[in-house]
């Protein structure tokens, strides 16, 4: 399950689990498909195809497991290449994240809005949520700069337990 928290002051406030439902789905797709119109580019049946199982997933999922749901549905799946294509077009366009820690896939809470995201890991359960990290990012840049070096790219992961399994 993916949860989001929505930056309220740049700390945990609220949080709500993703969508989920058919409709929240569709409504997800549908801003997708608007999004690309804008930008350019194009939600093909594949990139939607492989959207929509993330935004299906009650967990994080993997390359190979969306291509196993991919091969069950469809009688010639995408290949393995076509699928990481697709995968870096839905990084690109901010409505996924990448967890390099567990090499998968989430849907991202606030696709319309560039932001730093950290991303809190459930050792146990594997819950994650994902939470404004502006705060940190902006020290982290400013070592970077101490430094002499420019940050291209940075993820926070943190693994642990939640609450629910801390208890």
């Amino acid at each position: 399950m993916t949860s989001c928290s929505h930056p309220h002051d740049d700390a945990l406030h609220g949080v709500h689990q993703t969508a989920h439902s058919q409709q929240a789905v569709a409504q997800r797709l549908l801003e997708a498909e608007q999004a690309c119109v804008s930008s350019g580019s194009r939600l093909t049946p594949l990139r939607r195809e492989v959207l929509e199982l993330i935004l299906l997933a009650s967990a994080p999922i993997g390359a190979y497991d969306l291509l196993a749901k991919m091969k069950r549905d469809n009688e010639r799946p995408a290949a393995p290449p076509t699928v990481y294509r697709t995968l870096e077009f839905l990084l690109e366009q901010g409505f996924i994240h990448r967890l390099a820690s567990i090499n998968a896939y989430i849907p991202c809470c606030h696709p319309r809005a560039g932001h730093q995201a950290a991303f809190l890991i459930c050792q146990n359960c594997h819950q994650v949520q994902e939470t404004s990290a502006s705060p940190l990012m902006d020290s982290l840049a400013q070592v970077a700069a101490s430094g002499g070096f420019t940050a291209q790219h940075s993820m926070i992961e943190i693994a642990g337990l939640c609450q629910n399994c801390q208890s």
